[in-house]
């Protein structure tokens, strides 16, 4: 199995508002256009057009009553990139790992073996199986942007942030109390996704400013209704 690394020096992250996402799937479309290369490339589809490839970006849509007032709530969903992160510690050749320098979890290809041990251990689905080419795959936060020194400064960012219309989705250094994200995270309460379950992850959900998140005062097990009513918890 695989062992966490220690420390790391940054969290890179995404912070996504959950307010201002109006579902249109800009971001899967574009992580998916990104990333396919064709027969080479990390998100090759056997399946052409059919919506059960491989997609690192996906977008659910809820509708959530509160008061008797119902509206809908689009959810972004892909890799939380956690700081304990399950599908890492699970996976037996090491094909899973997180990067110590800034805790995104990526995965070793050439190691892989498909063996899916990852997938069932990852609570919030973000695995895919790639069935053309029989190894797991996820959300990288776009390393060959972000890495790429080539590229200016403002578009060195996931190309889900780069496409979204709404700008609900925001890219940076969430161990920095000083950066961007962090500070939009404590001005509007950012959440965990399920952080009861332990894994930390690094992503945070900015809930819809309609529907406020728990008070200070709440139990720290407690979680915003909407959350409740969404994995109907």
């Amino acid at each position: 199995m695989t062992d966490l690394p220690t420390t790391t020096t940054r969290r890179l992250g995404l912070v996504i508002d959950l307010d201002t996402c109006v579902g249109c799937h800009a971001c899967a479309v574009s992580c998916k256009e990104w990333n396919d290369g064709g027969a080479a490339g990390p998100l090759p589809d056997s399946n052409d057009a059919k919506p059960d490839g491989v997609w690192f970006n996906r977008v659910h849509s809820y509708e959530v009553e509160r008061e008797g007032t119902f509206s809908t709530l689009n959810f972004p969903r892909s890799c939380l990139h956690c700081e304990d992160a399950a599908c890492v510690t699970v996976c037996p050749t090491g094909a899973s790992f997180k990067r110590a320098a800034d805790g995104i979890v990526l995965v070793d290809e050439d190691k892989c073996i498909g063996c899916k041990l990852c997938s069932w251990a990852c609570p919030y689905g973000a695995r895919e199986y790639s069935e053309s080419r029989g190894v797991m795959q996820k959300c990288t936060l776009c390393v060959d942007r972000i890495d790429n020194p080539s590229l200016a400064e403002a578009d060195r960012v996931p190309a889900c942030v780069a496409s979204c219309p709404a700008d609900a989705r925001h890219f940076g250094d969430l161990s920095d109390p000083d950066s961007a994200v962090s500070k939009l995270v404590a001005e509007r309460e950012g959440v965990d996704l399920m952080p009861e379950l332990g894994y930390k992850p690094t992503n945070k959900y900015l809930p819809p400013r309609q529907v406020p998140p728990p008070s200070q005062s709440a139990l720290p097990e407690a979680t915003p209704d909407w959350l409740d009513q969404v994995f109907g918890r």
